[in-house]
């Protein structure tokens, strides 16, 4: 159960991220069926971004349900960008947004991340600096879900039980995975060390 002192709180964390207006959702969070076309859609964003960027790309990886193939999704592709320091937009968001993308996010209290989108492919550009935790965290789990059914089949249960709820905001579903998140990582880790 959520009190209201901790709703209110993460609520001025979220529009405290956001670059421009933020509109709510109010709903439930809406999941499709596993689309083969993901990949692709991941490999046109990546060759624009390689071309707007050069060598200012570090790491440039699919990431999030969409690149594990059976896993429902919500339809937005995930990128992982990794540059030299994603807290100097000048060096990236600057090329990239003369290329039609757009900073929706930025927390520099976070791993200094930023979000980009674009405006003819729903996707979620995560941008961190090269060497960033985060990224090992979010390729690990990605490799954990793509490697072994049952967690992917877990995490399938639990996100279309979430998404069936009222949500004033994405991210509060996001949040709301949270644990089953730690739970997969744990396993991931516990995994990785063993094999070592």
């Amino acid at each position: 159960m959520s009190d209201g002192n901790t709703d209110s709180k993460r609520e001025e964390e979220i529009l405290a991220a956001r670059v421009g207006a933020m509109k709510p959702l109010n709903g439930p969070v809406v999941l499709t069926a596993y689309d083969p076309a993901w990949p692709k859609m991941f490999d046109q964003l990546a060759q624009r971004i390689r071309r707007t960027l050069g060598d200012r790309v570090v790491l440039l990886e699919h990431a999030g349900s969409t690149s594990v193939p059976g896993l429902s999704a919500k339809p937005i592709i995930d990128i992982v960008l990794a540059v030299e320091d994603s807290s100097d937009e000048s060096a990236y968001v600057t090329p990239l947004e003369a290329e039609g993308f757009v900073l929706r996010v930025r927390e520099p209290d976070w791993f200094e991340h930023r979000v980009l989108k674009v405006p003819d492919i729903v996707a979620n550009i995560h941008v961190f600096s090269s060497g960033c935790s985060e990224i090992e965290t979010m390729l690990l789990f990605r490799d954990r879900l793509r490697n072994h059914p049952e967690d992917r089949i877990l995490y399938e249960t639990t996100k279309r039980e979430l998404a069936s709820r009222t949500w004033k905001y994405t991210q509060n579903y996001a949040d709301a995975k949270s644990e089953v998140v730690m739970e997969i990582l744990t396993r991931a880790r516990e995994a990785e060390s063993s094999d070592r």
